[in-house]
């Protein structure tokens, strides 16, 4: 059994051109070795294998039946190695057929990956994108592991150990049904407190968020009728009934169906990052990916 560990791989090099040339000046040519250095790896390679491996022969030198054996799974793996080793092409998201695994919540799918959805559809048309549920305790796991490739979260929140890139800071806005009778501008503190509202809850189930946290401080409360557990459902809970709630303003900047104004009450907003491992920091499909995410549209 050979020992890899005490394995030069310079010396399989020499083996795979003998192999090929069957000729020890040839050889040494190719490699830019000298003849007797080509001599001596020969030499060496015959000690490992226990085997002359080439013989004298009428036309150049003759493999034994242990180097023919060589000969293919040696060229094979000396082919892999050379890919392993050679620096990556550049990206041509063109002709690429990645598939990257994005790991979102309805909200920043929505404000991130849709405004980019047209620009990586138009220059990578082979590629997919497969968007996963955000599940933040999870996150630096899966992208460890590599099942994730990009996840987009509050900076507040986010796992350490991972790159981030900042995308923009959010604020919140009050929104309702258009036509709302009770929604109008300068909406006083006490007008917003008796409105019914609707929140996406934090914790699945909860009825207090960083609204509430804002209202306590003034020793206020709000009403909070109806709690969801993703903002698609809110925003038509909010077309159809007279149900307001506090939003991402990008998440609403472009909806017909809904009216918009300032709240009256100061609540704080976050700062959205995208997050990926350091394993594919440096891989060109990946940095190309980030780079059109990041993009403003």
């Amino acid at each position: 059994m050979v020992n890899l560990r005490n394995l030069d791989l310079n010396l399989l090099v020499t083996l795979d051109v003998l192999l090929a040339e069957r000729n020890v000046t040839r050889a040494a040519r190719r490699l830019s070795y000298s003849q007797p250095s080509v001599s001596v790896h020969l030499a060496k390679l015959r000690d490992i294998f226990g085997d002359p491996l080439l013989l004298p022969g009428p036309r150049g030198m003759q493999a034994t039946a242990r180097a023919e054996a060589l000969r293919q799974p040696l060229r094979e793996a000396l082919e892999s190695l050379e890919r392993a080793v050679t620096p990556a092409r550049p990206f041509n998201p063109a002709e690429s057929e990645h598939t990257w695994r994005v790991a979102a919540s309805d909200s920043s799918g929505s404000t991130i990956l849709l405004p980019a959805m047209t620009a990586i559809r138009a220059a990578a048309p082979g590629t997919r994108l497969a968007v996963l549920d955000l599940v933040p305790s999870r996150l630096a796991k899966q992208a460890e592991q590599g099942e994730v490739d990009l996840a987009f979260h509050t900076v507040e929140d986010s796992p350490p150990g991972l790159r981030r890139r900042s995308l923009f800071t959010e604020r919140y806005v009050l929104a309702g049904r258009v036509g709302h009778p009770r929604l109008r501008p300068q909406l006083t503190l006490a007008e917003f407190c008796e409105l019914e509202h609707v929140m996406v809850s934090p914790d699945r189930g909860g009825f207090h968020g960083v609204t509430d946290d804002a209202l306590a401080k003034a020793g206020l409360q709000r009403k909070v009728v109806l709690s969801v557990p993703h903002f698609l459902l809110m925003m038509s809970v909010l077309a159809s009934t007279d149900l307001v709630a506090m939003l991402p303003s990008r998440l609403v900047r472009n909806t017909r169906t809904l009216q918009v104004i300032e709240p009256p009450v100061d609540v704080p907003g976050y700062e959205m990052v995208m997050l990926w491992h350091e394993r594919s920091h440096r891989d060109p499909a990946h940095q190309w990916l980030r780079e059109v995410i990041a993009t403003p549209v």
